[in-house]
């Protein structure tokens, strides 16, 4: 069967700085695939790439069987993306967002209320729907772009720092409606994040990324049992990318939001 996910010898520099430095990925279809590393290993350059905010790298990218360089519009209604920045306008209330990505996904006319009121009720948004969402909470947000992503039945939802920011609760429900919606529609999840104790609870396998390159990759518990008795994905972790959670290359914030944007309307 075609994998989810498919991607050969990816690079991507940007100036002198090396983002990403031949990567090969595949995702199984129906899993749920952690890509795990510090700031500046490259993971939101690749994720960028895989939802065509990038132009078409060297290498080779699929998407459910569709190549990424020469099907960008195919593989954009296979695809829903949450971003690690907020892009919910809260300035509209979460029925007037995800209606608003309805109509940017394409989704038909006839019975897009319908499915725009499905998913707000699948996250559990439907009584505060016609409420601006700057007045909803964190955790309200995040299941608010959820919907926005799923509002177009994609077959691979592509989370990048889910959690970010968010308390335990919040957390929680999050990964709840990440998995009540897999249950019952079988999509492929790839997800990256910093919390190990979330990519070994809810991925069934991981890869560590670290300059550009995966250094390891596997189930959690495959990982850990590599390294001895006792050992924690956070352990494998710091072997693998020298315990550093921080680096210089993903700053995340405002200004990247921006470039994301140029990105996105200059490749189209």
């Amino acid at each position: 069967m075609t994998p989810a996910l498919r991607c050969v010898g990816l690079r991507m520099k940007f100036g002198d700085t090396v983002a990403v430095d031949g990567l090969d990925l595949e995702v199984e279809r129906g899993e749920v695939f952690g890509l795990l590393g510090p700031n500046g290993a490259g993971k939101t350059t690749t994720i960028r790439m895989i939802t065509t905010l990038l132009p078409a790298p060297p290498g080779a990218i699929q998407v459910l069987g569709r190549d990424v360089a020469r099907q960008r519009t195919a593989v954009r209604r296979l695809i829903g993306y949450v971003p690690q920045q907020l892009s919910a306008d809260g300035t509209l209330t979460g029925r007037e967002n995800v209606a608003l990505f309805a109509r940017l996904y394409d989704v038909p006319r006839v019975g897009r209320a319908d499915q725009v009121a499905a998913v707000l009720d699948a996250m559990d948004l439907t009584e505060v729907a016609d409420r601006p969402s700057k007045t909803y909470s964190g955790g309200m947000v995040r299941r608010l772009e959820l919907a926005q992503a799923l509002v177009s039945a994609p077959q691979l939802l592509i989370l990048d720092e889910p959690t970010v920011g968010l308390d335990p609760v919040a957390r929680d429900g999050v990964w709840d409606k990440i998995a009540s919606i897999r249950a019952a529609t079988g999509m492929t999840v790839l997800v990256t994040t910093h919390a190990m104790q979330e990519a070994d609870e809810h991925c069934e396998r991981v890869a560590l990324m670290h300059r550009g390159r995966i250094r390891a990759q596997g189930s959690p518990d495959e990982l850990k049992d590599a390294l001895g008795p006792g050992t924690t994905l956070d352990d494998v972790f710091r072997h693998h990318t020298g315990n550093a959670l921080i680096g210089d290359n993903e700053n995340g914030g405002m200004r990247d939001v921006r470039a994301a944007r140029r990105t996105a309307r200059r490749v189209g």
